[in-house]
C-alpha cells in the first residue's frame, strides 16, 4: 500500500495536526478513527477533534482494570465537549476464562500470561474497534521510546489493513504540556505523580528520576521492549 501512503503523505505535507486531521476526515468519510487511552497526547487530540467538529470518532479500551483518575478525566471530557467516546470492552467468555483457569493476577507470572492478558483485554477489542476502517489516527510520539524512533508520522498497518496516522508524532513533551494548558484540556492527574504513560492500574508505576519514559509499565519485565502489542513495530 505504498501508493496510499505516499498519497496520505502528499496531502498532509506542511499541514499543522488540525489541518491534517481535517483533511483525513475528507480523505475517509465515515471511516476514520482516533484510539484514546485518556494520556496526554490522547487529550490533545482529542481536544483537537471536538473543539473543530471534525467527524472523526473516538473510542477507547476499557479494560476493566484502569485508574480511577482515568475513569475521572474520561467522564469529564466527555462532559466538557458533550460528544460521545465509544467504549470497547473484553469479550466477557475468553476474560472469565482466563481469570478462572489464573486468577486475576496472571499477568505477573510470565511474559505470556501478560500478553494473553493484553491480548484479551486490549488487542481483540482492538480489532472489532478498527474494523471496517481505512484510517486509524494515535497519539503516538516518537521520543516515547526507542523502538518508535524508527517510525514516521504515516504508516501502512500491515496487521489490520488500514492507514496509521500519527499527528503529534514530532512533538517534544513539553509542547504537549504547553498545549494542555494553553486551550485549558482535561487531562490524567496522575501525570503530576510522576505517571508518564499510563495503563492498567496492576501494569502500571510511577517512573523514578532518569528512567525511562516506559519504564513505568510492565517494570517486573525485560525493559528493553515496552509494547502490549497494539503499536508494535519492527526497525528496518
Amino acid at each position: 500500500m505504498s501508493v496510499e501512503i505516499e498519497n496520505v503523505k502528499w496531502e498532509t505535507a506542511g499541514l499543522g495536526p488540525v489541518e491534517a486531521l481535517q483533511k483525513l476526515a475528507d480523505l475517509y468519510p465515515g471511516e476514520i478513527v482516533f484510539s484514546s487511552s485518556f494520556g496526554w497526547e490522547d487529550q490533545v487530540i482529542t481536544h483537537m477533534i471536538f473543539a473543530n467538529n471534525i467527524p472523526i470518532k473516538i473510542f477507547t479500551l476499557e479494560t476493566g482494570r484502569l485508574f480511577p483518575e482515568t475513569y475521572y478525566v474520561w467522564n469529564r471530557t466527555m462532559e466538557m465537549y458533550g460528544q460521545p467516546i465509544h467504549a470497547y470492552y473484553p469479550q466477557h467468555e475468553l476474560l472469565e476464562q482466563m481469570v478462572n483457569a489464573k486468577g486475576p493476577n496472571s499477568f505477573y507470572e510470565s511474559v505470556e500470561n501478560r500478553k494473553e492478558c493484553c491480548g484479551i483485554r486490549k488487542v481483540e477489542p482492538l480489532n472489532r474497534a478498527l474494523k471496517g476502517n481505512k484510517c486509524w489516527v494515535t497519539g503516538i510520539r516518537a521520543e516515547q521510546s526507542a523502538n518508535r524512533q524508527f517510525m514516521e508520522n504515516t504508516e501502512w498497518d500491515e496487521a489490520h489493513e488500514l492507514v496509521k496516522f500519527h499527528p503529534i508524532f514530532d512533538w517534544t513533551l513539553d509542547q504537549v504540556k504547553e498545549y494542555i494548558k494553553q486551550y485549558n484540556v482535561p487531562y490524567n492527574t496522575l501525570h503530576d505523580k510522576g505517571f508518564p504513560s499510563i495503563g492498567c492500574m496492576p501494569c502500571t508505576r510511577a517512573v523514578r528520576e532518569g528512567e525511562d519514559f516506559r519504564a513505568g509499565r510492565w517494570w517486573w519485565e525485560d525493559q528493553s521492549k515496552k509494547e502490549c502489542g497494539l503499536h508494535e513495530h519492527e526497525a528496518k
